[in-house]
């Protein structure tokens, strides 16, 4: 299959959200940053189950006085003659839980579907009113996992360059040149990356965040101190934490904090952070060199390879405790999984360079494996759990 003409990626979701519209009568929540195809997702399933569906805009304000209002007999009203209801964006609607509560306890034979894309404002709306009434899946920028279902081995290689330089987002796999694709990525950075943050965050001073970001982005995979960000930032650590915190709300940014059994040699206090998508860091960056241009190649590669490999895991439903590990005498690994009382340590090198496992790391952790991930071995990385 040629992705160029063939605009529908199959996502790993489609299967276990189509499932569960089938055989459960359980809310489903969608969660994901803009533009990674939720609404795509949704509407591509749809058919297949032969439901009379109503697709609710939240943008429109009659359908937020509806379901913002709680009222059974006006939800009723507006759902009759329906079998499904797809609420986009629901974040946007005041009080959605109370009213999705109502229809799942009150019209339990409509199957229901939200999106959102501000895990934050949603997940607050949603919690209480929903618990033990809803699945809530997330949906990421296209996977490397998903393109291994239309591409060989081969392919994908011949991809990576392309991933690193503008990352996943659907529509990037459709954009026929780099510099549609560039103007695409800052658009997307600028319109929609942090609508949701400003909106829904209560903060008014965007160049504080976009600041913010900029000084991540330099620091992919370096240990982070929020006192260091504040200082330069002329921010409060605590206001630099709750940024940061909105970032990972919004789908921006992800965590990885370090590993130890034993404190007083190894770095646990600071974090590392990376990007969902390392097209939004180049358009943040505004550098979209390729990968044999950039002095930062290193620090793209980790990140891809860890995001694909959470991504992976994700969409498997394998949740292993996931952390970086450093000694303060400078031994380190990039990554470390622990799964079943066992560690898995990894060390990312781009192109053919290999590295040898930490002495240290050996010494504390006996029993624990080690692995040199570069660009011979990275598909058994990623999709070892497919």
């Amino acid at each position: 299959m040629d992705m160029k003409n063939d605009r529908y990626i199959r996502r790993s979701l489609e299967k276990v959200v189509l499932e569960k519209l089938q055989n459960d009568n359980k809310i489903i929540i969608l969660y994901g940053a803009r533009q990674v195809g939720k609404t795509t997702l949704i509407r591509h399933i749809l058919p297949s189950l032969s439901l009379k569906s109503l697709a609710i805009d939240a943008d429109l304000p009659q359908y937020k006085m509806v379901f913002s209002g709680g009222e059974l007999s006006q939800i009723k009203r507006l759902v009759a003659g329906y079998d499904l209801l797809f609420i986009d964006e629901a974040q946007k609607i005041p009080d959605i839980g109370l009213s999705l509560k109502i229809i799942h306890d009150h019209i339990p034979e409509l199957k229901v579907i939200v999106s959102g894309s501000s895990s934050f404002e949603l997940a607050n709306r949603l919690s209480e009113p929903l618990t033990g009434r809803a699945w809530t899946y997330t949906l990421f920028p296209i996977s490397l996992s998903e393109l291994a279902g239309a591409h060989n081995s081969f392919e994908l290689d011949s991809k990576i360059p392309e991933l690193l330089q503008f990352g996943s987002y659907p529509d990037i796999f459709s954009i026929p040149n780099e510099l549609e694709k560039t103007e695409y990525l800052k658009n997307v950075s600028n319109a929609y990356l942090y609508r949701d943050i400003l909106e829904f965050g209560g903060i008014k001073n965007a160049d504080k965040i976009r600041d913010l970001l900029r000084l991540l982005a330099f620091q992919t995979g370096s240990l982070v101190s929020f006192n260091e960000l504040g200082n330069s930032l002329q921010l409060s650590t605590q206001t630099v934490q709750s940024y940061v915190d909105l970032l990972q709300k919004s789908f921006v940014i992800f965590p990885l904090r370090g590993f130890s059994r034993n404190l007083r040699k190894e770095v646990i206090k600071n974090q590392k952070f990376y990007f969902f998508d390392l097209g939004i860091r180049n358009a943040i960056l505004d550098n979209f060199n390729p990968p044999d241009q950039r002095a930062d190649i290193g620090a793209i590669w980790e990140n891809f390879l860890i995001l694909e490999r959470w991504k992976t895991l994700h969409y498997n439903r394998k949740y292993p405790n996931k952390y970086f590990w450093r000694t303060y005498t400078g031994a380190e690994l990039d990554y470390v999984e622990e799964s079943g009382g066992k560690l898995f340590g990894y060390e990312f090198k781009w192109g053919k360079k290999t590295a040898k496992a930490p002495a240290t790391w050996l010494e504390t952790y006996q029993e624990a494996s080690f692995q040199n991930i570069n660009s011979e071995n990275y598909q058994d990385f990623i999709l070892s759990d497919i």
